[in-house]
């Protein structure tokens, strides 16, 4: 699938603001499944962007803006060419083992609550494939995806979980959450959805930036799941950035205090197949 992609944030500034330092991560990297035809950044700030990568990979640029201003506009324009790998990631960025995805965040925190929540899951399968996709289904039931953001509230894992309805940030929190206390590694991705199937209307073609987890299972690698959908990551999906959790992907980072996002994914594929299976490959 080819997806065309325009995600455009607007940050506002307290007036008089001066000497701002920026880190934007907005640049998605080629792996296995995905691959970057075009991509740029534009600001609306005359300054220069330095390229550069952080600890985990991400591709990222940092500038700053000579004030006074009172915004700032940030455009990623590209095109994405995909397919679909069952969500079976391979061809990323390694820089750590999976262990380090075991460590817990004050995003993902394991309360009581996400404790008994995970063991309930873990009761149900044996092998840690099965607990995953478990735990995905189970999330899924459990707490309902609500429209908006997809970075609003409730946003940490315990609170997504008593609430019994999240963001997608906040329900990727969740399954890390809970998937770390069983043992199973898991990372927080942040990236966009392209729309199941073209539309009419003025929301043809719309889609939205998305955050999701990878998970690690032994014998097949990192995998991908989207428990707010119940699916792991197919052709729709793009991947942008990862991290222990929401604020190591955060696309802009400075010193603003209200963002704004508009994020438009054209794409012109048949709607994706719900049934998924992750198989091993025997070399």
């Amino acid at each position: 699938m080819r997806i065309r992609i325009r995600h455009e944030i607007t940050q506002r500034f307290e007036p008089g603001s001066r000497n701002m330092a920026v880190t934007v991560r907005l640049t998605p990297r080629s792996h296995e499944g995905q691959f970057i035809l075009r991509w740029a950044l534009d600001l609306n700030s005359d300054c220069r962007l330095a390229a550069q990568e952080d600890a985990f990979g991400n591709l990222c640029h940092t500038f700053s803006v000579d004030g006074p201003t009172d915004h700032l506009s940030v455009v990623a324009e590209g095109e994405v060419e995909t397919q679909d790998t069952t969500g079976i990631m391979h061809g990323t960025v390694e820089r750590f083992p999976p262990s380090l995805f075991l460590r817990q965040t004050d995003l993902t925190e394991a309360t009581p609550a996400v404790v008994a929540f995970a063991e309930s899951v873990k009761l149900t399968e044996d092998d840690p494939l099965g607990q995953l996709h478990a735990l995905m289904v189970a999330l899924h039931d459990k707490v309902e995806e609500q429209d908006g953001p997809a970075l609003g509230g409730p946003l940490t894992a315990n609170a997504a979980l008593q609430a019994g309805k999240a963001c997608s940030g906040g329900i990727a929190h969740l399954f890390t959450a809970a998937a770390r206390h069983l043992g199973l590694p898991a990372r927080h991705i942040s990236g966009y959805l392209a729309p199941d199937a073209p539309e009419d209307g003025e929301n043809a073609g719309v889609g939205t930036a998305r955050h999701w987890a990878e998970a690690y299972a032994p014998k097949f690698g990192w995998i991908s799941f989207d428990a707010g959908r119940n699916l792991c990551g197919t052709e729709h999906y793009v991947r942008l950035a990862v991290a222990l959790d929401a604020m190591g992907v955060a696309p802009l980072r400075s010193t603003g205090l209200e963002v704004e996002e508009a994020v438009s994914a054209l794409d012109s594929r048949a709607p994706q197949k719900v049934a998924q299976a992750q198989s091993q490959v025997q070399s």
